[in-house]
């Protein structure tokens, strides 16, 4: 729509997570290295967390893009409380059979599942998004499927993604064994004021636009108002954009931005 008006070759503000767009803020740069370490020196366990929107899947999908092929990775966006229920995303996630299987017969398959992956070279990463919906129990089960190991060698690692609440639920009491096997963990803030602005321009660079098309006075707005949430940040400039096109604007100016959140906050159905 606006993209040959504003010299784009692409959306830049889109909210699905691409790694092409990755972004690395300070603290976007040290979560990766945790992550890449983790995941380097096989670490059962490493915790990512953050607001929703913060850029937790981009950062981890990115890694996984840069490990190489020695690496058979399995995603389970679909959390349940119960382990019944999360074996068979597991199973499927690596594309293994798990119709008609009991929880008995899943464990013994996905063993063997490891076992193989293992006498072929292969590192076994499964990534659990949403995890802070996942009960204790299931959690405790994740624990016991981490305890698969040929010697010293740890047959599956495991990245569980969550919002803050994530964090909450792994200092339980009850959860202290758990919580003793995390090797990594890392929370992701929102951007800092002086971010948000960089994060912009990156974006619009990437999607193939160098010269400034939002002044410093509407970055540094859109930086407040969305709270220095990554997803926010593209709403907002994906908004702002659609109403500079309609109005045949060279420049994004603060003025826009302004009407932009008035007009979320009054007709939108989420708001910002």
């Amino acid at each position: 729509m606006y993209e040959a008006f504003y010299g784009l070759k692409e959306k830049p503000f889109s909210i699905q997570p691409d790694p092409e767009f990755l972004f690395f803020s300070l603290r976007h740069s040290m979560a990766y290295a945790m992550l890449e370490y983790g995941v380097q020196n096989r670490a059962g366990f490493s915790v990512i967390c953050g607001e929703i929107g913060c850029g937790k899947t981009t950062l981890v999908r990115h890694l996984l893009n840069n490990l190489g092929d020695e690496l058979t990775v399995g995603i389970v966006y679909n959390t349940h409380e119960h382990i019944e229920d999360l074996l068979g995303w597991i199973m499927l996630s690596f594309n293994q059979p798990y119709e008609g299987k009991s929880n008995l017969a899943l464990y013994d398959a996905f063993q063997q599942f490891l076992i193989k992956c293992y006498s072929e070279n292969k590192r076994v990463v499964l990534i659990v998004d949403e995890a802070q919906n996942l009960s204790p129990a299931a959690l405790e089960s994740l624990r016991m499927l981490s305890n698969i190991n040929a010697d010293k060698d740890q047959l599956l690692q495991i990245i569980l993604v969550g919002q803050p609440q994530l964090r909450d639920l792994l200092r339980r009491p009850d959860l202290q064994q758990f919580f003793q096997r995390v090797s990594v963990d890392f929370f992701i803030p929102p951007l800092e004021s002086f971010e948000a602005d960089k994060y912009i321009h990156h974006r619009l660079h990437i999607a193939g636009r160098d010269t400034p098309l939002f002044t410093a006075a509407a970055t540094r707005l859109i930086g407040e108002a969305s709270r220095g949430i990554p997803r926010s940040i593209n709403i907002l400039c994906d908004t702002a954009l659609v109403y500079g096109y309609s109005t045949n604007a060279d420049k994004i100016d603060v003025g826009l931005v302004r009407e932009v959140i008035k007009d979320r906050a009054e007709f939108g159905v989420l708001g910002i």
